[in-house]
């Protein structure tokens, strides 16, 4: 007998119809307002050199109309602050999704919406019943979504799971995983991020040339990444994050008349998301300082080694087999109702026994 989900599809037919739908940009953009979304937040534009400063307030202001609801839900900072394990299930969740963008040639765009959709899901399914292989679940299946709603060629479900996950999901597990994601995001993937705002910004800065451009393009983005991995930079709104961001490398690059600067693009900002700006840039500043900073992590991502003050490995290091999650282990019907049991570890090796015998 065939079981049903939620939507009274078998688990097969739940499979081909997200599969189908992952295809098909129609079913997402279905209307002009989520096309033209859809067209600022892929990669950014290079508008400087677009010549067209009306369209960047535009897509600017529209940008800043939408990123509330793209955000996770209230109490999720507190949610993740009050769950060790789940904060540091997160932090390598996001650490992965990083240094697949290398491994795997995405773009940048790509994994800030991949993130995003990570935590606007934990924050749906606020308990204490994560485990860390339904996290790396989560996570293949945010990268998965996100190429094939960005990306010109999504790669594979087997390249997506190469290297740096400690569980081996089978595809079938992963497909169920990314229609549960789906819906649980109301299908709404065109998700207004930080990156979204990096060349928008930029482009309000007169008398820069092409090549200082391009240099604060490069730094902000790095420097954006490595803010994902700072919980406390949860709270504010993605434009507020982004602005702090730039704030930083203006003063590191000694571009005179900073403050300037940074008050003539937050014009559209009120000023509650004013004063924000201020607290965040603090906290950024702060981070950096004090040598906490995401970044020292995230070149160790990047570049693919370690720091130079990091004893070196030996020369022959043990790789750790990982654990095969097979797909009549997982139960994703916790999800439906956002709500996972306390008890929760959702793998039922008995009901697995019994269907091969």
């Amino acid at each position: 007998m065939c079981r049903t989900g939620p939507s009274g599809l078998t688990r097969k037919q739940e499979v081909k119809l997200v599969m189908e739908s992952l295809l098909c940009d129609e079913v997402w953009l279905s209307s002009p307002d989520q096309t033209a979304v859809a067209a600022c937040f892929d990669e950014p534009q290079n508008w400087r050199r677009s010549g067209d400063k009306e369209e960047c307030d535009e897509a600017t202001i529209m940008c800043l109309d939408k990123e509330l609801s793209y955000m996770p839900q209230p109490g999720y900072l507190d949610y993740l602050l009050s769950n060790n394990n789940l904060m540091h299930s997160r932090s390598k969740a996001i650490q992965w999704l990083v240094k697949s963008r290398s491994r795997l040639n995405l773009s940048f765009g790509t994994v800030f919406s991949a993130a995003n959709y990570l935590d606007r899901f934990l924050s749906l399914n606020q308990c204490h019943g994560w485990r860390y292989w339904m996290i790396e679940l989560l996570s293949v299946a945010c990268v998965s979504v996100a190429s094939k709603f960005i990306e010109t060629s999504a790669p594979s479900l087997q390249e997506i799971q190469m290297d740096d996950l400690d569980y081996s999901f089978q595809s079938n597990t992963i497909k169920r995983m990314e229609l549960t994601l789906l819906h649980a995001l109301g299908w709404r993937l065109a998700c207004v991020t930080t990156y979204s705002y990096v060349e928008l910004l930029i482009s309000n800065l007169d008398s820069i040339d092409s090549q200082l451009f391009d240099e604060l393009t490069t730094r902000v983005t790095k420097l954006l990444l490595g803010s994902m991995l700072d919980i406390k930079l949860l709270k504010y709104r993605p434009s507020v994050v982004a602005v702090s961001a730039l704030w930083c490398t203006l003063d590191d690059q000694l571009i005179p008349s900073s403050h300037s600067h940074i008050a003539y693009i937050t014009r559209p900002f009120n000023q509650y998301q004013k004063d924000d700006v201020v607290k965040c840039h603090r906290i950024m500043k702060l981070r950096r300082v004090d040598h906490i900073d995401p970044l020292s992590k995230l070149r160790v991502l990047l570049c693919g080694r370690q720091p130079c003050y990091w004893p070196s490995s030996p020369a022959t290091v043990l790789l750790r087999e990982r654990i095969d999650i097979y797909d009549c282990q997982v139960d994703l019907s916790i999800f439906n109702n956002n709500i996972i049991p306390a008890s929760g570890s959702n793998i039922n090796l008995e009901s697995c026994k019994k269907r091969k015998k």
